[in-house]
């Protein structure tokens, strides 16, 4: 097992994740049906903010916090789901990548997924 090394490896690891999400029992509706994101459109836009933050690249163009509070609308999301989001991802990773990036991108996700839910609970009080 190699580490990641491009945007190839990206690509996999995204949609390996992704189909792991879209099934899975507590984060599937949100990406399935109450999103009711266009996945043409989302999985590339989650590679270029993969690999902009793995390797620096100036691809990503986007708000996250911003996207996800607008999901957010009726105060549906738990921090379990994050927790639930953080499991499979550090799953996918170790099922296909080791190494200093690989580990790098699970402490990344950690950390955003901190924020985001912290961005989205506070935005729920104004």
């Amino acid at each position: 097992m190699e580490d990641l090394k491009n945007r190839e490896d990206i690509i996999l690891l995204v949609n390996t994740f992704y189909t792991k999400v879209r099934a899975h029992q507590e984060l599937g509706p949100f990406f399935n049906e109450h999103i009711k994101i266009d996945w043409d459109t989302h999985l590339p836009t989650m590679y270029d903010f993969w690999e902009t933050n793995l390797f620096f690249v100036s691809k990503y163009k986007g708000n996250p916090v911003k996207t996800h509070q607008e999901v957010d609308q009726q105060s549906t999301i738990e921090q379990k789901h994050f927790g639930f989001w953080l499991q499979l991802w550090f799953n996918t990773i170790d099922e296909l990548f080791k190494g200093e990036k690989a580990e790098l991108l699970k402490s990344r996700a950690r950390n955003m997924s901190h924020m985001l839910f912290m961005r989205i609970f506070n935005a729920r009080q104004n």
